[in-house]
C-alpha cells in the first residue's frame, strides 16, 4: 500500500510538473514572441530616429541658409536705404549754386565736417588795410557836348532888370548808352565812259559792299549782337527780338532764324580750327553733358544726344554727337596724339584705342573722389565718422597742393620742397589706410569697399598731377565750361533743330 500512495503521490508531481512545464513553454513563447515584436519597434524606432536625425540636419541647414539670407537682405535693404537718401539728396538737396553765401548747407558736405574757422561778420565794401579799387577811365568814349542855359526871365537881375554876364561854364559828365538801329543806304556811285574806246563798258558802277548773307536785308553788326547774345549772355531768340521790338526794330523771327541756319556752314571752318587747336594741345580736358534733340535721324531711337567739350590751353571745343561712346573722343584726338587727358572715371575714356596704346595718358579727378565719401555719408548715418576721415585726408591733399602750386615757379626753393614731400606722405598714408581697410574681408561695409576698391582701381591716375604740375587736382575747369551748355540747352533753339545744335558749338 506504501508503494502504490507513493507511486500516486509520483504520478500527481509528474503531472504537476507536466503543467509547469508546459505553462513555462507557453511563457517562453509568448516572451519570444513578445522579444520578436519589442525588436521589430526597436528597429522601427531606430529607423525614425535616423530619419529624424537627418531632418534635423536638414532643417539645421535651412536655419543657417535662411539666416544668411536675412543677413544678406538686411544688407542689401541697408544699401538700398543709402542710395535712396543719396538720390534724394541729389534731386531735392540745396545745391550749392542756389545756396546763399551764408549758407553751410552744401551739396558735397556732411554733418559735422570740419571747415574753416568762422569768420567775423564785416562790414561791405572796402576792408581797412586794403587798397582802393582804381577808378574806371572812359576817355575812350565818344563826347557829345550839351549845353545847359538859364531861361530868359532868369538871365538879368530880378530887381533892377541888369543882364548877367556869362563867365565860362561848370562841367559834370554822365554816361548814358543811346542804342538805335538805322538803315543803311548804300549808295554806289555811277560813272558814263567818256571816250569811244569799243572795249570800254558805257557805264560802270561801284560794286556792292560784301554782304555776310547774300540776298539779306540783316548786316553783320545785326548778326554780331545777335550772337553775342545767344551764345555769350545766353539769352533767347525770343526775348532778343523783344528787346529789338521795344527800341523801335521789329524783325520777323523767320528772316531771324534763317539768318541763323546760313551762318552755320559759314562758322564751321571756324569750329573745326578750335576742335584742332583742342586736339593738338599736351595737356587737356574733356567732360560731357546730355542734350535732347527732338529730331528723327537714321538709326536713333531716342531724343538723348550728347554735349561734349574739350578744353585746351588757350581753347574749348565743343562736338554735338547722338551717343557717348568712346568713339567721340577718340575720333577728336589723332591716332597718335601725345596728350595728358583730365576726366572723370566715365568707362569711354578708358576704352579709348589712343588710351589703350599709351598714347593719351588718363588723369583722373579728385572732386568725383570727395563725391564718393560724402556719399557714402550721406547714405549711412553710422559711416559719417568714416567718411570724414577720408573727407579730411582730401582736404590736406588740397590744402598742400596750393602751397605746392604757390611755390612752383621755384621748385628747387624751400618751400615747395616741403610741400612737395609733406604732399607725398598725404598720398602715401592714404594708399596704405585703404589697403589696411579693404584687408578687413567681410567686416568693412559694402559701400565703403566699392570706393576704395575704385580708388585703388584709378589710383596711378590719381596721383599723375604729382609729377606733372600742368595737372590740377581735379576736373572742376571743364565742369565749369558745362555750365553755359547748360543753360544754352534750356534756352537755345537747338533741341529742335540739328543745324542749331550745331551752331551752339
Amino acid at each position: 500500500m506504501d508503494d502504490i500512495l507513493l507511486l500516486s503521490q509520483a504520478s500527481s508531481s509528474v503531472a504537476e510538473l507536466l503543467i509547469v512545464n508546459r505553462q513555462l513553454r507557453d511563457g517562453l513563447a509568448s516572451l519570444s514572441a513578445r522579444l520578436d515584436q519589442v525588436e521589430a519597434e526597436n528597429c522601427e524606432l531606430r529607423r525614425a530616429v535616423t530619419e529624424l536625425r537627418c531632418e534635423v540636419g536638414y532643417w539645421k541647414s535651412m536655419h543657417t541658409n535662411a539666416l544668411l539670407r536675412i543677413q544678406e537682405r538686411d544688407a542689401l535693404i541697408e544699401q538700398q536705404q543709402a542710395e535712396i537718401k543719396q538720390l534724394k539728396s541729389r534731386q531735392f538737396g540745396r545745391q550749392s549754386e542756389k545756396s546763399s553765401r551764408k549758407s553751410t548747407d552744401r551739396s558735397n558736405t556732411l554733418p559735422g565736417e570740419e571747415g574753416p574757422a568762422p569768420q567775423p561778420t564785416r562790414k561791405r565794401g572796402r576792408q581797412p588795410g586794403q587798397k582802393a579799387p582804381q577808378r574806371r577811365r572812359y576817355e575812350h568814349l565818344p563826347v557829345i557836348e550839351e549845353l545847359v542855359t538859364l531861361p530868359a526871365e532868369q538871365c538879368c537881375c530880378q530887381k533892377c532888370g541888369a543882364p548877367r554876364i556869362s563867365q565860362g561854364t561848370e562841367d559834370s559828365e554822365l554816361i548814358e548808352i543811346e542804342v538805335q538801329a538805322y538803315r543803311r543806304k548804300i549808295r554806289r556811285q555811277r560813272y558814263r565812259r567818256g571816250c569811244q574806246c569799243p572795249a570800254e563798258p558805257v557805264t560802270i558802277s561801284t560794286p556792292l559792299p560784301g554782304k555776310l548773307i547774300s540776298h539779306g536785308i540783316l548786316g553783320t553788326s545785326v548778326f554780331v549782337d545777335l550772337l553775342l547774345s545767344k551764345y555769350q549772355v545766353h539769352q533767347p531768340v525770343e526775348r532778343w527780338l523783344l528787346e529789338w521790338r521795344q527800341n523801335g526794330l521789329d524783325l520777323a523771327k523767320g528772316t531771324v532764324f534763317d539768318g541763323l541756319r546760313r551762318l552755320e556752314p559759314v562758322l564751321q571752318p571756324i569750329h573745326q580750327a578750335i576742335l584742332q587747336r583742342t586736339a593738338s594741345a599736351g595737356y587737356a580736358q574733356a567732360d560731357e553733358t546730355r542734350w535732347l534733340m527732338f529730331t528723327e535721324i537714321a538709326g536713333k531711337t531716342s531724343h538723348l544726344w550728347w554735349m561734349w567739350a574739350f578744353l585746351g590751353a588757350d581753347a574749348i571745343g565743343y562736338r554735338l554727337d547722338p551717343t557717348r561712346s568712346h568713339n567721340v573722343p577718340e575720333q577728336h584726338f589723332t591716332a597718335d596724339a601725345k596728350v595728358v587727358l583730365m576726366v572723370d572715371r566715365y568707362s569711354a575714356y578708358k576704352a579709348m584705342d589712343q588710351v589703350k596704346q599709351g598714347h593719351i595718358v588718363l588723369a583722373f579727378c579728385w572732386a568725383h573722389v570727395r563725391r564718393d565719401f560724402v556719399e557714402v555719408g550721406k547714405g549711412s548715418a553710422e559711416l559719417v565718422p568714416w567718411a570724414l576721415a577720408w573727407l579730411r585726408r582730401i582736404r590736406d591733399l588740397y590744402r598742400c597742393q596750393r602751397v605746392r602750386q604757390q611755390h612752383s615757379a621755384d621748385r628747387a626753393g624751400e618751400p615747395f620742397i616741403a610741400a612737395d614731400a609733406e604732399l607725398r606722405r598725404i598720398l602715401s598714408d592714404m594708399q596704405t589706410q585703404a589697403a589696411s581697410e579693404l584687408a578687413q574681408g567681410p567686416s568693412l561695409r559694402t559701400p565703403c569697399r566699392k570706393v576704395l576698391a575704385s580708388l585703388q582701381v584709378h589710383w596711378v591716375g590719381l596721383t599723375r598731377f604729382v609729377d606733372d604740375l600742368r595737372i590740377p587736382l581735379d576736373n572742376n575747369r571743364s565742369e565749369r565750361t558745362m555750365r553755359s551748355v547748360g543753360l544754352g540747352r534750356n534756352n537755345y533753339s537747338g533741341s529742335t533743330s540739328l543745324w542749331s545744335g550745331t551752331l551752339g558749338c
